[in-house]
């Protein structure tokens, strides 16, 4: 029977309403970041202090922090406060976003150097938290006799998870991750994927069992499929300035609790562990489906795996 995981994607930021995730019983809670986008967004380490300071046991994640637009020294100090003052509740989920090519110009970052500088400053943390003396002579950083004090309470490190949908993304997560999260994904295209990230973790002499199979998936709940299927359109063509009216039905769990636990359970059949829910507000509002998911969705989806 497989263990799955359910973690919740909370956008705007209900700080209010973290401890009540807590006590529904969910087991991550997920924040994102953009610098400049097509919609008001937030501080990925600022929100997750916030919700540290409000829970105690909850797993709490970035979904994603943009990691090639900051100096891995100072996201390395951050989360490393941040496991501290959780007392190791932190999984960093980076990606090296690129969808919205401002943000790169604001930060004085070429775009074309994300993937780079993201896989580096990946390397660049796991040292910083793991060893002392560090010396690092890179393509982008260097650091002279490094030695980050205090350290995090996760050893030897917090989980780094890598977000993304392209080959790259796998490649990265087979090399450098501690889970895998990509987003916009098929239960078919899941299971190729993470047959993909198996493999090329192998290629490079790791341990395929040791890499999370977590997935970021949208959900709208609603009492018919077309209700949510129009809603989930709306909103996701908004957020991601595209039209998706052909891909909702794909990419999305839409629908009634019960077709909304089907298709749960298509992707746990496909290898996922870990959800990441990215509910789409019913006009019930956020509180009120956090409700509804936690009490008619997740029972079922894990009894069934």
């Amino acid at each position: 029977m497989a263990d799955v995981k359910f973690g919740v994607f909370v956008w705007p930021i209900p700080l209010d309403q973290a401890q009540r995730v807590e006590e529904l019983g969910f087991d991550s809670l997920w924040v994102s970041e953009h610098m400049l986008f097509y919609v008001p967004t937030f501080d990925a380490i600022t929100v997750l202090a916030a919700f540290a300071a409000r829970t105690q046991r909850i797993l709490l994640g970035s979904a994603v922090l943009l990691l090639p637009l900051r100096h891995p020294t100072v996201v390395a100090k951050e989360v490393a406060s941040l496991d501290i003052i959780s007392d190791g509740r932190i999984i960093l989920g980076v990606g090296v976003g690129g969808e919205f090519p401002g943000e790169f110009v604001a930060c004085g970052v070429p775009v074309k150097e994300r993937g780079r500088r993201t896989d580096e400053g990946i390397e660049v943390m796991r040292k910083l938290w793991s060893e002392s003396g560090v010396n690092h002579e890179g393509r982008f950083f260097r650091l002279e006799n490094a030695n980050m004090q205090p350290k995090p309470v996760q050893k030897p490190s917090p989980p780094i998870w890598v977000a993304g949908r392209s080959e790259a993304a796998i490649k990265r997560t087979a090399r450098l991750g501690d889970g895998y999260m990509p987003y916009l994904f098929s239960p078919e295209r899941y299971r190729d994927s993470l047959q993909k990230v198996s493999a090329f973790a192998q290629q490079y002499g790791r341990d395929p069992s040791a890499i999370e199979a977590g997935l970021y998936q949208f959900i709208c709940l609603a009492d018919t499929y077309e209700e949510a299927r129009q809603r989930a359109n709306r909103d996701l063509s908004i957020r991601y300035n595209q039209p998706f009216d052909r891909i909702v039905d794909r990419y999305c769990v839409l629908g009634p609790p019960d077709q909304c636990v089907e298709r749960l359970a298509q992707y746990v059949e496909a290898g996922v562990r870990h959800f990441i829910l990215v509910p789409i507000p019913s006009p019930s509002g956020l509180a009120a489906d956090l409700e509804t998911y936690a009490g008619e969705v997740l029972p079922k989806v894990r009894a069934r795996a």
